[in-house]
């Protein structure tokens, strides 16, 4: 997957923002959902096949072989079974495809083999099993390269948790709808998580039936605008400066303090975000789902849950890239200060196999991979149904990362500050500072710094008439 990927993936994710912004909290009967079989226990399916996602996977993969060997170059999938026995016998190793491929690229594969075996009714744990094996096959039999551990790690694994937060949200399009007429939610749902989608067509009535929500309190937003540069230190980057426009989409899937819901199941909460541009095509993606936690409540006013959460995170802000896959503690809460006047925030901190690069990197060596510390932190100020202030923060911390070529280390920080003020209905205008800083220190490399700063201007669509607040 090269240069074609990034273009089909923006399409995908364009259209992602388009369906997913659709499933707001809707009353009434679903007649799409008249059928499917009740659940009796916390992801339990009335169908399964791993013989078919396994099918499916394979020939997804000899699929992609076949593309990848007639249209890109390098080409690195003439395989043969003189490659398949070499890379059988190979140590494993750290390849050094560019950025995008290995970091945005193989993730969204891995999403394709989860959301396969999703879609044939397999739980969370075992789709990521068949993600693993998955890699480990395309690893060994899909390229003629030796076998990548960082691909396995970021197609498994970054995969997977992006894999179910797309595979929730196209069920969520064909749960509620919020109006669209059968054959639109199907495209919607298609086009969020083509896997469901395709065995939707294929097999339908098999382990692709509308998957059981149990009806989470979400919070999902929209923005489009442009976004104005206002400071910038470029450091060892040729990349060009300039002013992008953008398209952000957001989601919050399962808040705290809802009556009844509960959280058994992996990615029973999840945050979803993605930033477009018409520079970077995919400027940032993050889903962080919550694997393993419980609720907690304090008083009358206070409802929040605690767990592990498994993250995915991409940052491309023009002069330097960072991913990560990643494992957290941390813990989601809601409290009322007052009537009508709400606190949510998320904050969680762990470790994660990350990634650094540099675009249009001046020198070599700007391009590292190894274990290193992260942390994540959002807060939401809601002001009734008019208005909410909004602040997050992730930061990679200074970790050593490691590369066949230099040992370097990382410290990059994300925030961003928005203002949104609700003029009607489901419309909004919002003002949003971002800012992205990266302090590093290479051998070969004189610079030490990075950093761009936007000021911009969006005009928001919220589904919702507040902004996620839940009431108990």
């Amino acid at each position: 997957m090269r240069e074609s990927s990034n273009r089909f993936i923006y399409g995908v994710l364009l259209a992602l923002a388009a369906g997913a912004a659709q499933a707001a909290p809707v009353g009434g009967d679903d007649p799409l959902n008249d059928n499917v079989p009740a659940r009796t226990g916390p992801d339990d399916r009335p169908y399964k096949s791993y013989g078919a996602a396994a099918l499916e996977i394979v020939a997804f993969q000899a699929a992609l072989n076949r593309v990848d060997h007639a249209f890109v170059r390098p080409d690195d999938y003439g395989v043969s079974v003189g490659s398949i026995r070499r890379n059988l016998h190979s140590s494993w190793e750290v390849d050094r495809d560019p950025f995008e491929i290995n970091q945005l690229g193989h993730p969204y594969q891995g999403s394709v083999y989860f959301g396969l075996a999703r879609s044939n009714g397999l739980t969370f744990w075992e789709s990521m099993a068949a993600a693993f094996l998955g890699s480990a096959v395309w690893e060994i039999a899909g390229e003629t390269t030796p076998p990548s551990r960082n691909d396995q790690i970021t197609t498994s694994f970054g995969g997977s948790f992006l894999g179910e937060s797309l595979y929730r949200m196209a069920n969520l399009v064909l749960e509620r709808g919020d109006g669209l007429s059968p054959p639109w939610r199907e495209a919607a749902a298609a086009a969020v998580s083509p896997p469901l989608g395709f065995n939707r067509h294929v097999r339908p009535g098999r382990g692709s039936g509308i998957w059981n929500s149990n009806n989470p309190a979400i919070y999902a937003r929209l923005q489009l605008g442009l976004g104005g540069l206002s400071r910038s230190i470029v450091g060892p980057s040729l990349a060009d400066r300039r002013n992008e426009v953008a398209a952000d989409f957001a989601l919050d899937y399962g808040l705290p303090g809802k009556p009844g819901y509960t959280y058994h199941r992996p990615f029973d909460y999840f945050l979803f975000r993605v930033r477009l541009s018409n520079i970077q095509g995919v400027e940032s993606l993050a889903s962080r789902g919550l694997l393993f936690g419980a609720p907690y409540a304090a008083g009358r006013d206070l409802r929040g849950i605690l767990g592990v959460y498994g993250s995915y995170d991409y940052l491309a802000p023009q002069l330097f890239r960072v991913a990560s896959t990643g494992l957290t503690v941390g813990s989601n809460a809601q409290l009322w200060l007052a009537d009508g006047i709400a606190l949510q925030g998320h904050a969680s901190a762990g470790v994660g196999y990350t990634s650094t690069g540099t675009v249009r990197a001046s020198t070599s060596g700007q391009y590292n991979y190894g274990f290193a510390p992260q942390a994540m932190v959002e807060m939401r100020l809601i002001g009734g149904e008019k208005l909410s202030l909004d602040l997050a923060a992730r930061e990679f911390f200074d970790g050593r990362l490691t590369s066949p070529e230099t040992a370097g280390t990382d410290r990059v920080f994300r925030g961003d500050a928005s203002l949104t003020y609700r003029l009607a209905a489901h419309h909004a205008v919002t003002v949003k500072y971002i800012t992205s800083r990266r302090t590093f220190a290479f051998t070969n490399v004189p610079e030490r710094q990075q950093r761009r700063d936007t000021v911009g201007l969006y005009y928001a669509y919220q589904p919702a008439r507040g902004f996620g607040a839940v009431n108990w």
